[in-house]
């Protein structure tokens, strides 16, 4: 059984900044839904068990079968057979703020509901006292 969300979704007010420079882009939905919700913090307050960019995460697939270790990362940086994860793709955008033991969410292009558990925190910019990455 998923667990359910207990805490709010942070972002780092860097990673906010950043990603809200990118609406004139053309954010994704779940992204741009995201960026008005997620609750902001200072970098240097952002506790070390949530997602934020540049984390390396790894997953673990709502029936148990499958753990993908994932780096999340901005768009032009992407390299999903490597493991990078776009921001701005349903993955990505379901991982940003989760905290490690929460389940993100997201839907395919053809519109299935997926779930995956945040098994660990691998690497957080922000823990490894890295404030501007």
């Amino acid at each position: 059984m998923p667990k359910t969300l207990t805490r709010d979704r942070l972002i780092t007010d860097l990673d906010h900044a950043r990603l809200t420079n990118l609406r004139d882009a053309g954010l994704p939905p779940e992204l741009a839904d995201a960026l008005d919700t997620l609750d902001v913090v200072p970098s240097r307050e952002v506790p070390a068990d949530v997602v934020t960019m540049y984390s390396q995460v790894l997953i673990e697939e709502a029936n148990g079968h499958k753990r993908q270790k994932l780096t999340l990362c901005y768009p032009h940086e992407a390299e999903p057979h490597n493991g990078f994860i776009s921001v701005c793709s349903p993955v990505g955008a379901g991982l940003l703020g989760q905290r490690v033991g929460e389940v993100a969410r997201w839907r395919t292009p053809n519109g299935d509901v997926c779930e995956a558990e945040v098994v660990s925190l691998l690497f957080q910019p922000e823990a490894s006292g890295d404030y501007t990455t």
